[in-house]
């Protein structure tokens, strides 16, 4: 048949947001690199202060007391709305944790410390799901600029901002003085 071939399905996957088997990987010592736009993490979608940014880093599984375990490192950077003056803002992201990967939430009594406790339903998790968490728990509850408290001023838009008011002040009531003197 003449004509271009179709293909009709949904795309493919990412390979960090495909299920994996933790207790293959921590059987394996498997080490995982990534690179990931932030837009692409389902979780980080629906955040409204969130303009763009990128993480990358590894993800490396290992056994500890019989359990599947995992260290995320990641380093990046977001870029974020600020909420006092409504303009981006770049916020670092650095983060290197151990967690705990979990089958039931009744496993999490018996961790022990210095590992975050994370479920892994069926024994499977993707590596969106473990980013998602840990760049969710970097981001503030509100971004704003720290610099002195304020957000640093844009030097054009100040310059501009004030030619613009003195060019254009209106003074409605100053001519009304000599209106009732004149009567």
């Amino acid at each position: 048949m003449p004509g271009p071939d179709t293909y009709y399905t949904r795309p493919m996957p990412q390979p960090w947001s495909k299920p994996l088997d933790v207790d293959r990987l921590s059987r394996g010592a498997a080490a995982l690199d990534f690179a990931v736009e932030l837009a692409q993490l389902p979780r980080l979608r629906t955040h409204a202060e969130l303009l763009g940014g990128s993480v990358h880093g590894q993800v490396r599984f290992a056994r500890e007391s019989g359990r599947p375990v995992a260290e995320v490192v990641l380093e990046g950077a977001a870029e974020l709305r600020c909420q006092r003056c409504m303009r981006p803002m770049r916020l670092p992201l650095s983060a290197r944790v151990q967690v705990a990967l979990l089958s039931s939430e009744a496993e999490a009594s018996a961790l022990s410390d210095g590992f975050e406790p994370v479920l892994a339903p069926g024994g499977r998790i993707s590596l969106a799901e473990l980013l998602e968490e840990e760049v969710l728990l970097s981001l503030p509850i509100v971004p704003m600029h720290v610099q002195d408290g304020r957000c640093p001023p844009l030097e054009a838009e100040h310059a501009v901002g004030e030619a613009a008011a003195e060019a254009v002040t209106q003074r409605p009531f100053a001519s009304l003085g000599e209106l009732l003197n004149h009567k």
